[in-house]
Formats: structure tokens, C-alpha cells, sequence
């Protein structure tokens, strides 16, 4: 199964401990589905089911009497037509408290909404079929402090979240629970997967840079070699460019060791530095001959 799919799973058996939560639940579920009741769809069909039984025990949850009781309590039933009048967005007293936008947002999720693979990518959205039922969706969200964003899709509204972690924000408010520990196990090891790539790019930046600086050490003295000579250089750095030539992946550190008396890294590198102006100086002179 997808990600979303097990999302789903779990949710199928989350509800509303009061009964505005489940009102709240079934309330957006009728606004994205009218006909609702007669799904097909296995898991919507079993969270209806739970839905209707939990605020009308007793009852055939598919019964017209027990649809229409369900449509009175969440205000979507007109007395005067008798008929249902159900809108797009969800009547705002059933979503005032936070628990009850919980739910909402929970029911929204289930019937319209997807989360990507965290493995590929972070990416939750409810798919609306207008504006302003986008924007009470939008408006939820961001109750609980996220910056949830919609974007026009194929004559659809798309409220969607980018970041891992607004993302784990919201699949807590749903109460997906496992899903949430899921998610941060990914974005865990996928932090630690970063943070290796980053030190090893790092050192095997400083490992190109060494071995080519080497290189070109080891190239400068033996240019000094054929043309000058190595009595040319000063005792100090004939010393240590016949240090380099025998030991050329030494690291600076290293190759002070060998020096009598040793000398540090820093005295290496000055010593190394003048041989490879030395060079460049011999080099501009035969130019010019």
C-alpha cells in the first residue's frame, strides 16, 4: 500500500470522542460527497458506517430516515423543501472548537486528500471543488499554526503543505499517530543520510584539494631539478622538496616530522609555497629567453 493508503487505514479507525467531533467529521464528508451513503468505496463506506452508528445507535446507518436524521444534525436538510441542501463548505458552528476542527480536517483528509511517498518527497493536499470550500479547508489548517497554500488544478482548488514538518503538524492533528512516527523515522534517517553525504563530499573535497596541490609541489620541484638543479634551492628547502619527492602523499603535518629539526604544518606549507614561486620564477625566465 502507498503511504496515503496507510494513512487512511489508520484514520478509518480514529473518531471524535464528543459528539460535535463526529458531527464535525460526517458534516465533510456529505460537503465532498453527497451521496456519501451509498459508496462503494470499502474504508469510506466503513467510516461512514462508524459514523452514523456512533450518533444513531440503533439505527441502519443506510436507511433514507437515518440519512436524512444525519443531514438534520449537521445542518445540511431544508424543512421547508424537505429536502437535503448540502453545500460545499461545512455550517461554521459545527467547526468553532478545536476538536471539532480536528475531525473536520480528518474527514477532509480521508475522503479528498494524499500524502507523497517521504521517501521521494513531502507533499500533503485536500483536493476541493471550489473556492470557498478550499479556503474553510485553508482556514483550518492554519488554525493550528501551519501556512497551508492553495493552487487552481484542473478546474480544482488544492489546498496543499510542502515541509516535513508541517506535514508531521497536521497528521498529529488528525491523530494519525503512526503514520507521524513513520514520517519522522524517514526524515530522520534521510537527515543523517544528508549529513553523511555532506562529510564525505566535504573530505573528499579536502582529499582533490590536497593530492592536486601535492602534485603540483611535486611538479614545481622537479621542474627546479632539470632545469636549475636542486643545489639552486636553499639548504632549508632542498630539504624539504627531497622530503616531498619521497614521500608525495605525506600530509604537511607529516612531512614537518621528517624535517630535522621537524617542523609544523604551518612551516611546511610557507617552505613548499617559496619552492613553487621559485619555479614559477624559472619558468617566466626561460619564457623570456
Amino acid at each position: 500500500m502507498s503511504f496515503s493508503s496507510d494513512v487512511k487505514q489508520e484514520l478509518c479507525g480514529r473518531m471524535g470522542a464528543g459528539r460535535h467531533c463526529q458531527l464535525a467529521e460526517l458534516a465533510v464528508l456529505f460537503a465532498f460527497d453527497k451521496d456519501i451513503p451509498m459508496t462503494e468505496h470499502p474504508l469510506l463506506k466503513r467510516k461512514y458506517e462508524s459514523l452514523a452508528t456512533e450518533l444513531l445507535a440503533g439505527e441502519d446507518p443506510f436507511s433514507e430516515q437515518t440519512v436524512r436524521k444525519l443531514l438534520r444534525a449537521v445542518k445540511m436538510w431544508d424543512e421547508n423543501s424537505a429536502a437535503a441542501c448540502i453545500s460545499d463548505t461545512v455550517d461554521g458552528l459545527l467547526i468553532q472548537k478545536t476538536c471539532c476542527r480536528r475531525a473536520f480536517l480528518r474527514g477532509a483528509f480521508f475522503i479528498a486528500g494524499s500524502i507523497s511517498d517521504p521517501e521521494k518527497s513531502y507533499h500533503f493536499e485536500i483536493v476541493c471543488r471550489s473556492v470557498p470550500q478550499a479556503r474553510q479547508i485553508q482556514d483550518a489548517v492554519n488554525s493550528f499554526e501551519m501556512d497551508a497554500k492553495i493552487v487552481e488544478r484542473k478546474k480544482h482548488y488544492v489546498v496543499y503543505l510542502k515541509e516535513g514538518a508541517q506535514i508531521i503538524d497536521i497528521l498529529n492533528v488528525m491523530q494519525a499517530h503512526v503514520a507521524l512516527m513513520n514520517l519522522e523515522n524517514v526524515r530522520i534517517r534521510k537527515g543523517m543520510r544528508n549529513t553523511v553525504n555532506r562529510k564525505v563530499n566535504c573530505e573528499t573535497a579536502n582529499i582533490t584539494k590536497t593530492v592536486g596541490a601535492a602534485v603540483k609541489q611535486i611538479d614545481d620541484i622537479n621542474y627546479i631539478r632539470k632545469t636549475a638543479g636542486m643545489e639552486y634551492l636553499p639548504d632549508n628547502l632542498k630539504e624539504t622538496a627531497r622530503l616531498r619527492l619521497l614521500y608525495p602523499d605525506a600530509p604537511l603535518k607529516e612531512l614537518g616530522t621528517y624535517l630535522n629539526p621537524p617542523v609544523g604544518k604551518s612551516g611546511v606549507n610557507h617552505r613548499l609555497r617559496r619552492i613553487g614561486e621559485i619555479a614559477e620564477n624559472l619558468r617566466n625566465n626561460r619564457d623570456t629567453i
